[in-house]
């Protein structure tokens, strides 16, 4: 069984394909080759580390069920946030104890700083401007807990800082919130030019990439292992599996330990100035501090992009757009009555501890994966890390504790009521949002 990087068929194609520049497709795998790495998705956590691997001299071939971008990358809202979701610094420190706490803290803080010094090395135009996060408060509760975490994360350095009334709602352009914060190492980039940048990166140092390559098979011969597609295979002394939301049955038990989400997006066609003026005028991106969160970004070709949670029907068919678009026009009034001509959404992989995932369930074969809404900065630093291990970096000295395949508690119960738990959350978002 093939571990899927591609979306399933008829899903709508991102803004971001529609708005890139390369048409390159990788060919299909064809011959029986050898490599010292082979790299399982061409997304960002895959191409980062065939970049790190080929810089230092590795033979590398990359495979994905699709091509570069396919998945979750290409398909992204875009937003380069720092830190973990969900986890203070305090809650990490009773999830890994004193060994990794600090280390991985550090490492979710400086990951945004890390993308941004990576895409100015490799010279790539993906339209990245760092101009800082906002993070906005729906409640009264939300802000006690926003004060909490400002201080918690400003002790590690984030350089965080408080802002309310006149001044958030010049910052933002709604008037929806009273509170927010803002964490000035965030950033946005055009999701599906950084990851062909990369590819190209790794074509120029040797990468061979193959898209339509999906792995049906993987089989250890000797002390290698031995990658197999339908037209052909890949014999190499690792294996680094790299597909995130979209993993499927290869390695066992990897599918269950992971709840896929479906993160939707919808964007406008450019937008006049004195439409789109006043939103997010400093180039913040936004998001907020609901169960189920909006997440915003105003685009260089002053396009909006807006996006949520969505879920899938019983015919696997994407659903909540509409509902996206009427809270667009709640948070932002100067959009209420415009087209948002694009609609499109990926699969995420969110993990039960909310941390992201490191496996070596084998000598010779990595997992990465789990980034719970923060991908865009975390998977590079996963790329890094397991490119690390591969070239002999020792398991304890890495930033991620290198842990066992675990089962997501409840997952067949949470995932079939994925779409009736996302009306209740919303449910009590709007009442805390009309009480607030």
């Amino acid at each position: 069984m093939a571990l899927l990087a591609t979306p399933r068929a008829g899903e709508a194609q991102s803004l971001w394909q529609k708005t890139a520049t390369e048409t390159r497709r990788n060919p299909p795998l064809a011959d029986e080759v050898r490599a010292d790495v082979t790299v399982i998705g061409a997304g960002f956590t895959g191409l980062r580390a065939a970049l790190y691997l080929a810089e230092a001299g590795s033979r590398v071939v990359v495979l994905d069920a699709g091509d570069v971008g396919s998945g979750a990358s290409g398909r992204t809202g875009g937003q380069v946030n720092p830190m973990l979701p969900f986890n203070t610094p305090a809650k990490l420190r009773k999830l890994l104890g004193p060994r990794y706490f600090e280390r991985l803290t550090e490492t979710a803080l400086g990951s945004a700083d890390e993308l941004f010094e990576l895409i100015r090395t490799y010279q790539i135009d993906c339209q990245a401007r760092q101009k800082g996060w906002l993070r906005v408060c729906h409640h009264p509760r939300a802000v006690a807990e926003a004060k909490e975490g400002v201080a918690a994360w400003n002790d590690f350095g984030a350089d965080m800082h408080e802002v309310g009334g006149a001044e958030l709602e010049r910052m933002s352009g709604s008037g929806a919130y009273r509170f927010g914060v803002v964490a000035p190492r965030g950033g946005a980039v055009h999701p599906m030019l950084l990851a062909q940048g990369l590819a190209e990166a790794c074509r120029q140092r040797g990468v061979a990439l193959h898209g339509e390559s999906g792995v049906d098979s993987l089989s250890k011969v000797g002390r290698q292992w031995v990658a197999k597609t339908q037209s052909g295979s890949v014999t190499s002394d690792w294996v680094l599996v790299a597909t995130n939301g979209y993993t499927d049955s290869l390695i066992p038990k990897l599918a269950s330990s992971i709840l896929p989400a479906t993160p939707i997006q919808i964007a406008t066609d450019p937008l006049p100035q004195e439409v789109i003026g006043s939103i997010l005028p400093d180039g913040h991106t936004i998001s907020d501090s609901r169960r189920v969160i909006m997440y915003a970004r105003r685009e260089p070709d002053n396009r909006v992009v807006y996006g949520g949670i969505g879920m899938r029907d019983l015919t696997g068919a994407l659903g909540g757009f509409d509902w996206l678009v009427k809270d667009a026009e709640r948070v932002f009034p100067q959009l209420k009555g415009l087209d948002w001509p694009h609609r499109w959404g990926g699969r995420i992989a969110l993990t039960d501890d909310h941390l992201p995932h490191l496996h070596e369930p084998q000598d010779g074969i990595l997992v990465g994966l789990g980034y719970n809404g923060r991908g865009v900065a975390m998977s590079h630093v996963m790329g890094r890390v397991m490119a690390q291990r591969v070239l002999g970096a020792a398991p304890e000295d890495l930033p991620f504790p290198v842990g066992p395949i675990k089962a997501f508690p409840n997952r067949a119960v949470k995932a079939t009521g994925m779409a009736t738990a996302i009306w209740v959350l919303r449910l009590m978002d709007y009442l805390e949002t009309r009480a607030a």
